[in-house]
């Protein structure tokens, strides 16, 4: 659990690991200000009802919780993913080689590839939106970010260069990047 003033209010982050006698304790000798609770983790009923009885007392808000700014954790494949193949990852992943038909990556933060992108990446797998798949050549079939499906248009592409795909106004874009 974390406490801050701000000007018109106390912002409380609970964690998941608070019990009722904690959140008492902790709010009891503060001023009566309101709250803008933030619930980052698991919390269970006799917090919640703590939280309403001071909330009746003072006002309560409740905020989204914050979302990461950044992926702590890149993992670096340096060989070709065959067929067959499926990498998970809770951070970015960089592949220095072609990821071939047949094969998956599944991220929570970006993808890149350093080569072909043929088989499936799903990057943002834990919903972050803001994830992005790079790739040398991005010849996929489909491409997955946080809960958006990009399926590839029927027929041959000409080989276009190095692009990037991300989410914008709703769906998924593929964009140019680097130099052409």
């Amino acid at each position: 659990m974390r406490i801050r003033a701000t000007l018109n209010a106390l912002a409380l982050r609970l964690d998941g690991n608070e019990t009722p006698e904690m959140l008492r304790k902790a709010l009891a000798d503060l001023p009566p200000l309101p709250l803008e609770v933030e619930v980052a983790g698991a919390v269970g009923q006799g917090v919640l009802e703590a939280l309403l009885e001071f909330g009746r007392e003072r006002g309560l808000q409740l905020r989204p919780q914050r979302g990461e700014k950044y992926i702590l954790y890149t993992e670096v494949i340096d060989q070709t993913l065959r067929s067959g193949t499926r990498i998970e990852s809770p951070g970015t992943v960089v592949i220095l080689g072609d990821v071939n038909a047949g094969a998956e990556v599944v991220a929570a933060g970006d993808i890149i590839v350093v080569g072909k992108l043929r088989g499936l990446a799903h990057a943002g797998a834990t919903g972050r939106e803001e994830a992005a798949i790079w790739a040398m050549s991005l010849e996929a079939k489909q491409l997955r970010i946080a809960h958006y499906v990009a399926q590839a248009p029927d027929g041959g592409q000409a080989l276009r260069g190095p692009e990037r795909a991300r989410v914008h106004e709703g769906r998924i874009v593929v964009e140019a990047w680097g130099k052409r």
